[in-house]
Protein backbone atom coordinates (compact mmCIF):
# COMPACT_ATOMS: atom_id res chain seq x y z
CA UNK A 1 0.00 0.00 0.00
CA UNK A 2 1.24 3.28 -0.81
CA UNK A 3 -0.07 5.70 2.14
CA UNK A 4 -1.26 8.84 1.09
CA UNK A 5 1.12 10.73 3.42
CA UNK A 6 4.14 9.80 6.02
CA UNK A 7 7.39 11.13 7.57
CA UNK A 8 10.62 11.28 6.53
CA UNK A 9 12.73 11.32 9.45
CA UNK A 10 16.89 9.92 9.19
CA UNK A 11 19.50 9.53 11.09
CA UNK A 12 20.64 13.51 10.78
CA UNK A 13 17.31 13.50 12.76
CA UNK A 14 18.00 10.87 15.45
CA UNK A 15 21.09 12.03 16.22
CA UNK A 16 20.30 15.60 16.82
CA UNK A 17 17.01 14.36 18.96
CA UNK A 18 19.82 11.79 21.05
CA UNK A 19 21.84 14.56 21.45
CA UNK A 20 19.14 16.48 22.79
CA UNK A 21 18.20 13.71 25.23
CA UNK A 22 21.66 13.62 26.61
CA UNK A 23 21.28 17.56 28.16
CA UNK A 24 19.47 19.10 31.66
CA UNK A 25 16.47 20.04 29.22
CA UNK A 26 14.04 17.70 28.55
CA UNK A 27 10.89 20.12 28.65
CA UNK A 28 10.93 23.75 27.46
CA UNK A 29 14.61 25.04 26.88
CA UNK A 30 17.14 26.36 24.99
CA UNK A 31 16.65 24.83 21.96
CA UNK A 32 12.96 25.43 21.98
CA UNK A 33 13.55 29.20 21.77
CA UNK A 34 16.52 28.15 19.23
CA UNK A 35 13.66 26.86 17.43
CA UNK A 36 11.29 29.44 17.23
CA UNK A 37 14.44 31.79 16.27
CA UNK A 38 14.93 29.70 13.62
CA UNK A 39 11.64 29.13 11.67
CA UNK A 40 10.49 33.01 11.84
CA UNK A 41 13.56 33.21 10.53
CA UNK A 42 13.21 31.20 7.66
CA UNK A 43 9.53 32.47 6.96
CA UNK A 44 10.19 36.36 7.87
CA UNK A 45 8.73 36.81 10.95
CA UNK A 46 9.53 38.70 14.40
CA UNK A 47 8.70 36.64 16.61
CA UNK A 48 7.31 32.97 16.98
CA UNK A 49 6.30 30.93 20.04
CA UNK A 50 6.39 27.30 19.75
CA UNK A 51 3.30 25.05 20.98
CA UNK A 52 2.55 21.37 21.70
CA UNK A 53 0.16 20.78 18.60
CA UNK A 54 -1.03 23.13 15.20
CA UNK A 55 -4.59 22.75 17.60
CA UNK A 56 -3.01 24.48 20.63
CA UNK A 57 -1.26 27.48 18.27
CA UNK A 58 -4.88 28.39 16.85
CA UNK A 59 -6.41 27.77 20.46
CA UNK A 60 -3.62 30.58 21.87
CA UNK A 61 -3.62 32.72 18.92
CA UNK A 62 -7.68 32.69 18.99
CA UNK A 63 -7.04 33.77 22.65
CA UNK A 64 -4.32 36.34 21.91
CA UNK A 65 -6.78 38.04 19.36
CA UNK A 66 -8.94 38.60 22.31
CA UNK A 67 -12.27 36.51 21.00
CA UNK A 68 -14.59 35.89 23.61
CA UNK A 69 -18.27 34.93 24.30
CA UNK A 70 -20.38 37.08 21.85
CA UNK A 71 -18.16 37.38 18.97
CA UNK A 72 -17.64 35.60 15.66
CA UNK A 73 -15.06 34.79 13.66
CA UNK A 74 -15.40 33.34 9.98
CA UNK A 75 -13.25 30.57 8.54
CA UNK A 76 -13.56 27.55 6.02
CA UNK A 77 -15.56 25.01 6.11
CA UNK A 78 -12.85 22.82 4.10
CA UNK A 79 -10.24 22.25 7.24
CA UNK A 80 -9.86 19.93 10.30
CA UNK A 81 -12.12 20.77 12.78
CA UNK A 82 -9.22 22.10 14.92
CA UNK A 83 -9.24 25.60 12.96
CA UNK A 84 -13.33 25.97 14.09
CA UNK A 85 -12.71 24.29 17.51
CA UNK A 86 -10.65 26.90 18.66
CA UNK A 87 -12.93 29.67 18.25
CA UNK A 88 -15.08 27.72 19.98
CA UNK A 89 -12.40 27.41 23.06
CA UNK A 90 -12.82 31.28 23.31
CA UNK A 91 -16.53 30.79 23.74
CA UNK A 92 -17.06 32.37 20.40
CA UNK A 93 -19.00 31.73 17.45
CA UNK A 94 -17.41 30.18 14.21
CA UNK A 95 -18.87 31.64 11.14
CA UNK A 96 -18.09 29.72 7.61
CA UNK A 97 -18.26 31.34 4.23
CA UNK A 98 -18.03 29.31 1.19
CA UNK A 99 -15.16 28.80 -0.85
CA UNK A 100 -13.25 29.64 -4.06
CA UNK A 101 -14.42 26.17 -6.33
CA UNK A 102 -10.72 26.91 -8.59
CA UNK A 103 -8.85 26.79 -5.30
CA UNK A 104 -10.90 25.33 -2.59
CA UNK A 105 -9.62 28.49 -0.03
CA UNK A 106 -12.32 31.03 1.10
CA UNK A 107 -14.06 33.09 -1.42
CA UNK A 108 -13.42 37.15 -0.08
CA UNK A 109 -16.61 37.91 -1.40
CA UNK A 110 -17.92 35.21 0.89
CA UNK A 111 -16.13 35.90 3.56
CA UNK A 112 -17.24 39.67 3.09
CA UNK A 113 -21.32 38.50 2.90
CA UNK A 114 -20.50 37.01 6.42
CA UNK A 115 -19.44 39.70 8.46
CA UNK A 116 -21.48 41.51 11.00
CA UNK A 117 -20.95 43.60 14.19
CA UNK A 118 -19.92 40.68 15.97
CA UNK A 119 -17.62 39.52 14.14
CA UNK A 120 -13.77 40.16 15.01
CA UNK A 121 -11.23 37.82 13.45
CA UNK A 122 -10.89 35.87 10.22
CA UNK A 123 -9.16 32.65 9.76
CA UNK A 124 -8.30 31.84 6.07
CA UNK A 125 -6.83 28.20 5.86
CA UNK A 126 -4.16 27.39 2.90
CA UNK A 127 -5.99 24.54 1.78
CA UNK A 128 -3.37 21.87 0.40
CA UNK A 129 -0.67 24.35 0.85
CA UNK A 130 -2.25 26.53 -1.66
CA UNK A 131 -2.41 30.36 -0.38
CA UNK A 132 -5.45 31.91 0.02
CA UNK A 133 -6.73 35.32 -1.52
CA UNK A 134 -4.56 37.49 1.50
CA UNK A 135 -4.57 41.02 -0.06
CA UNK A 136 -8.06 40.94 -0.03
CA UNK A 137 -8.54 39.43 2.95
CA UNK A 138 -6.49 41.53 4.79
CA UNK A 139 -8.60 44.88 2.84
CA UNK A 140 -12.03 43.15 4.46
CA UNK A 141 -9.95 42.99 7.54
CA UNK A 142 -8.59 45.92 7.51
CA UNK A 143 -11.98 48.40 6.91
CA UNK A 144 -13.86 46.35 10.03
CA UNK A 145 -10.86 46.29 12.25
CA UNK A 146 -10.80 42.64 12.21
CA UNK A 147 -7.65 39.89 13.43
CA UNK A 148 -6.58 37.64 10.74
CA UNK A 149 -5.02 34.55 11.77
CA UNK A 150 -3.34 32.85 9.26
CA UNK A 151 -4.47 28.81 9.17
CA UNK A 152 -0.47 27.64 7.43
CA UNK A 153 -0.68 24.18 8.45
CA UNK A 154 -1.00 22.72 5.50
CA UNK A 155 1.46 26.00 4.21
CA UNK A 156 5.22 26.09 5.38
CA UNK A 157 7.62 26.53 2.64
CA UNK A 158 4.97 28.71 0.69
CA UNK A 159 5.27 31.64 -0.98
CA UNK A 160 2.95 34.75 -1.46
CA UNK A 161 4.21 37.50 -3.57
CA UNK A 162 7.22 36.40 -3.48
CA UNK A 163 7.40 35.79 0.69
CA UNK A 164 7.24 33.28 2.60
CA UNK A 165 3.80 32.28 4.45
CA UNK A 166 4.23 33.56 7.69
CA UNK A 167 6.03 36.81 6.46
CA UNK A 168 2.91 38.26 7.82
CA UNK A 169 2.58 41.03 5.36
CA UNK A 170 -1.24 40.57 5.55
CA UNK A 171 -2.38 38.88 8.87
CA UNK A 172 -1.89 39.33 12.49
CA UNK A 173 -0.60 36.03 13.17
CA UNK A 174 0.01 32.63 11.39
CA UNK A 175 -0.35 29.09 12.64
CA UNK A 176 2.15 26.34 11.87
CA UNK A 177 1.91 22.55 12.12
CA UNK A 178 4.38 20.26 12.89
CA UNK A 179 2.62 17.37 12.96
CA UNK A 180 4.02 14.16 11.27
CA UNK A 181 2.57 14.20 8.09
CA UNK A 182 3.63 17.74 7.55
CA UNK A 183 6.40 19.43 5.94
CA UNK A 184 8.33 19.14 8.75
CA UNK A 185 7.70 16.85 11.93
CA UNK A 186 8.29 17.43 15.86
CA UNK A 187 5.91 14.15 16.31
CA UNK A 188 3.24 16.64 17.26
CA UNK A 189 3.95 21.20 17.70
CA UNK A 190 3.21 23.93 16.57
CA UNK A 191 3.88 27.70 16.56
CA UNK A 192 2.11 30.96 16.02
CA UNK A 193 3.96 33.37 14.12
CA UNK A 194 3.67 37.16 14.26
CA UNK A 195 4.97 40.90 14.02
CA UNK A 196 3.35 41.75 16.97
CA UNK A 197 4.79 42.34 20.41
CA UNK A 198 1.86 42.81 22.12
CA UNK A 199 0.27 38.89 20.86
CA UNK A 200 4.00 37.68 21.39
CA UNK A 201 3.54 38.48 25.11
CA UNK A 202 -0.01 36.94 25.71
CA UNK A 203 0.91 33.90 23.64
CA UNK A 204 4.03 33.06 25.82
CA UNK A 205 2.10 33.56 28.74
CA UNK A 206 -1.31 31.48 27.39
CA UNK A 207 0.92 28.32 26.78
CA UNK A 208 2.40 28.10 30.48
CA UNK A 209 -0.37 28.42 32.33
CA UNK A 210 -1.12 31.65 32.16
CA UNK A 211 1.84 32.39 34.27
CA UNK A 212 4.63 35.25 33.45
CA UNK A 213 8.12 34.95 35.39
CA UNK A 214 9.13 38.80 33.41
CA UNK A 215 9.62 41.28 35.94
CA UNK A 216 8.37 43.80 33.71
CA UNK A 217 5.12 42.29 33.78
CA UNK A 218 4.94 41.73 37.43
CA UNK A 219 1.90 43.07 39.71
CA UNK A 220 4.23 42.69 42.68
CA UNK A 221 7.05 45.59 43.68
CA UNK A 222 10.94 44.41 44.21
CA UNK A 223 10.20 40.51 43.89
CA UNK A 224 11.94 37.87 45.15
CA UNK A 225 13.40 35.73 42.13
CA UNK A 226 11.04 33.06 42.42
CA UNK A 227 8.17 35.04 42.11
CA UNK A 228 5.74 33.80 39.26
CA UNK A 229 2.20 35.29 38.41
CA UNK A 230 -0.43 33.28 37.22
CA UNK A 231 -2.11 36.50 35.08
CA UNK A 232 -4.94 34.85 33.09
CA UNK A 233 -6.04 31.11 32.59
CA UNK A 234 -3.64 29.48 30.55
CA UNK A 235 -2.53 25.76 29.08
CA UNK A 236 -0.44 24.00 29.65
CA UNK A 237 0.89 23.80 25.84
CA UNK A 238 4.48 23.94 25.55
CA UNK A 239 7.03 21.96 23.42
CA UNK A 240 9.70 20.24 24.58
CA UNK A 241 13.63 20.62 23.65
CA UNK A 242 14.06 17.36 22.45
CA UNK A 243 10.46 17.62 20.06
CA UNK A 244 12.81 21.22 18.75
CA UNK A 245 15.98 19.73 18.19
CA UNK A 246 13.74 17.06 15.77
CA UNK A 247 12.55 20.69 14.11
CA UNK A 248 15.36 22.18 13.65
CA UNK A 249 16.57 19.30 12.14
CA UNK A 250 13.81 18.71 9.83
CA UNK A 251 13.89 22.79 9.18
CA UNK A 252 17.37 22.26 7.36
CA UNK A 253 15.67 19.78 4.81
CA UNK A 254 12.69 21.47 4.25
CA UNK A 255 13.39 23.47 0.76
CA UNK A 256 14.34 20.32 -0.43
CA UNK A 257 11.23 18.60 0.82
CA UNK A 258 8.92 21.22 -0.30
CA UNK A 259 10.96 20.90 -3.90
CA UNK A 260 9.81 17.12 -4.41
CA UNK A 261 6.55 17.65 -3.09
CA UNK A 262 6.22 20.20 -6.08
CA UNK A 263 8.30 18.03 -8.42
CA UNK A 264 5.52 15.21 -8.19
CA UNK A 265 2.51 17.23 -8.15
CA UNK A 266 3.89 18.81 -12.02
CA UNK A 267 3.91 14.98 -12.79
CA UNK A 268 0.72 14.61 -11.29
CA UNK A 269 -0.77 17.79 -13.22
CA UNK A 270 1.02 17.02 -16.75
CA UNK A 271 -0.38 13.24 -16.24
CA UNK A 272 -4.22 14.57 -15.33
CA UNK A 273 -4.30 17.48 -17.49
CA UNK A 274 -6.71 15.42 -19.85
CA UNK A 275 -8.16 12.72 -18.00
CA UNK A 276 -11.83 12.68 -18.69
CA UNK A 277 -14.25 12.85 -15.25
CA UNK A 278 -11.01 13.99 -13.05
CA UNK A 279 -10.41 17.81 -11.96
CA UNK A 280 -7.69 19.20 -10.05
CA UNK A 281 -6.72 22.60 -7.92
CA UNK A 282 -5.74 25.31 -10.41
CA UNK A 283 -3.09 27.71 -8.32
CA UNK A 284 -2.77 31.38 -8.58
CA UNK A 285 0.06 33.24 -10.45
CA UNK A 286 0.85 35.56 -7.43
CA UNK A 287 1.59 32.25 -5.69
CA UNK A 288 3.55 29.05 -5.06
CA UNK A 289 1.82 26.53 -2.72
CA UNK A 290 3.92 23.82 -0.72
CA UNK A 291 1.67 21.09 -1.49
CA UNK A 292 0.77 19.25 2.01
CA UNK A 293 -1.92 17.12 0.08
CA UNK A 294 -3.10 16.64 -3.35
CA UNK A 295 -6.74 16.48 -4.03
CA UNK A 296 -8.55 15.63 -7.03
CA UNK A 297 -12.58 15.80 -7.98
CA UNK A 298 -13.99 13.27 -9.84
CA UNK A 299 -17.32 12.81 -11.23
CA UNK A 300 -19.76 9.82 -11.27
CA UNK A 301 -19.65 7.28 -7.97
CA UNK A 302 -16.94 8.86 -5.96
CA UNK A 303 -17.03 6.11 -3.21
CA UNK A 304 -16.88 3.27 -6.35
CA UNK A 305 -13.19 5.05 -7.61
CA UNK A 306 -11.88 5.31 -3.85
CA UNK A 307 -12.63 1.79 -3.08
CA UNK A 308 -10.99 0.60 -6.62
CA UNK A 309 -8.55 2.71 -5.86
CA UNK A 310 -7.45 0.67 -2.43
CA UNK A 311 -8.23 -2.24 -3.50
CA UNK A 312 -5.45 -1.15 -6.05
CA UNK A 313 -2.79 -0.32 -3.38
CA UNK A 314 -3.25 3.38 -3.32
CA UNK A 315 -3.72 4.42 0.39
CA UNK A 316 -6.01 7.40 -0.50
CA UNK A 317 -7.98 9.54 1.79
CA UNK A 318 -10.55 12.66 1.83
CA UNK A 319 -9.90 15.69 3.41
CA UNK A 320 -12.30 17.37 4.46
CA UNK A 321 -15.87 16.95 5.60
CA UNK A 322 -17.04 20.36 5.93
CA UNK A 323 -16.60 20.71 9.50
CA UNK A 324 -20.31 21.79 10.20
CA UNK A 325 -21.55 18.43 8.93
CA UNK A 326 -19.90 17.27 12.01
CA UNK A 327 -22.69 15.62 15.17
CA UNK A 328 -21.19 17.94 17.21
CA UNK A 329 -21.74 21.29 15.22
CA UNK A 330 -24.89 19.97 13.90
CA UNK A 331 -26.03 19.91 17.97
CA UNK A 332 -25.08 23.64 18.02
CA UNK A 333 -27.71 24.20 15.20
CA UNK A 334 -25.03 24.35 12.22
CA UNK A 335 -27.22 22.79 8.75
CA UNK A 336 -26.36 21.07 5.53
CA UNK A 337 -26.12 23.83 2.69
CA UNK A 338 -24.30 26.66 4.43
CA UNK A 339 -21.52 26.54 1.80
CA UNK A 340 -23.06 24.74 -1.66
CA UNK A 341 -19.87 24.86 -3.30
CA UNK A 342 -17.93 23.56 -0.21
CA UNK A 343 -20.07 20.34 0.04
CA UNK A 344 -20.34 19.88 -3.75
CA UNK A 345 -16.42 19.65 -3.17
CA UNK A 346 -16.29 17.53 -0.13
CA UNK A 347 -18.53 14.56 -2.22
CA UNK A 348 -15.84 14.53 -5.50
CA UNK A 349 -12.70 14.93 -3.72
CA UNK A 350 -10.19 11.97 -3.47
CA UNK A 351 -6.66 13.38 -1.73
CA UNK A 352 -4.03 10.91 -3.56
CA UNK A 353 -0.79 9.86 -2.26
CA UNK A 354 2.21 12.66 -1.45
CA UNK A 355 5.20 12.61 0.47
CA UNK A 356 9.04 13.69 -0.50
CA UNK A 357 10.05 10.33 0.26
CA UNK A 358 8.12 8.72 -2.53
CA UNK A 359 9.91 7.04 -5.54
CA UNK A 360 9.56 7.89 -8.96
CA UNK A 361 7.91 4.57 -9.70
CA UNK A 362 5.64 5.02 -6.89
CA UNK A 363 4.32 7.98 -8.27
CA UNK A 364 4.07 6.35 -11.44
CA UNK A 365 2.19 3.77 -10.08
CA UNK A 366 -0.39 6.34 -8.52
CA UNK A 367 -0.83 7.91 -12.34
CA UNK A 368 -1.78 4.61 -13.50
CA UNK A 369 -4.04 3.36 -11.32
CA UNK A 370 -5.91 6.69 -10.74
CA UNK A 371 -6.34 6.93 -14.95
CA UNK A 372 -7.68 3.13 -14.77
CA UNK A 373 -9.79 3.74 -12.02
CA UNK A 374 -11.50 7.06 -12.80
CA UNK A 375 -12.10 5.19 -16.43
CA UNK A 376 -13.98 2.12 -14.78
CA UNK A 377 -11.10 0.03 -15.49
Amino acid sequence: MIPYATQWVDDEDIAAVAQALKTAYLTQGPLVDEFEAKTAGYCGAKYAVAFNSGTSALHGACFAAGLKAGDEAITSPITFVATANAVLYCGAKPLFADIDPQTINLDPTAVAGQITAKTKAILPVHYAGQPCEMAALSKLAKERNLTVIEDACHALGADYQGKKIGAGQYSDMTILSFHAVKHITTGEGGMVLTNNKDFYEKLKTFRTHGITRDPKLLAEKDPGPWVYEMQALGFNYRLTDFQSALGMSQLKKLDQFVARRREIVARYQAAFKNVPGLATIQGKTDCRSAWHIYPIMVKGNRRKIFDALRAKGLGVNVHYIPVYWQPYYSQLGYQKGLCPRAEAYYESTITLPLYPKMSDQEVETVITVVKECVNGR
